[in-house]
């Protein structure tokens, strides 16, 4: 499973980079850190499902909250959220 979200990052990264603007590249930057920190975390974890993966990511963007600029957070939220329906796509 943790494969899957890895690979559906990278897609989502390269995607990125090609077609987004400057805005998009750093959200999408600042959240693959966060995401290969999370991934790392689930590995040693019994549930790695979605909902693990959402848990752990809801406390990665309130660090984010705390870290970032209103607009900045809103840009880095947004992007997470476009990642996890790409992820969540890849479920069926």
């Amino acid at each position: 499973m943790l494969d899957k979200y890895d690979a559906a990052l990278e897609s989502w990264i390269e995607e990125t980079v090609v077609n987004g603007d400057d805005d998009a590249l750093f959200a999408s930057g600042y959240l693959q850190g966060h995401v290969a920190v999370v991934l790392a975390q689930l590995e040693v974890e019994p549930e790695q499902d979605l909902s693990a993966l959402d848990s752990k990511m809801f406390d990665c963007l309130a660090l984010a909250n705390s870290e970032l600029s209103d607009d900045d957070y809103t840009l880095v939220a947004n992007a997470w959220q476009q990642l996890r329906q790409r992820i969540q796509a890849i479920q069926g």
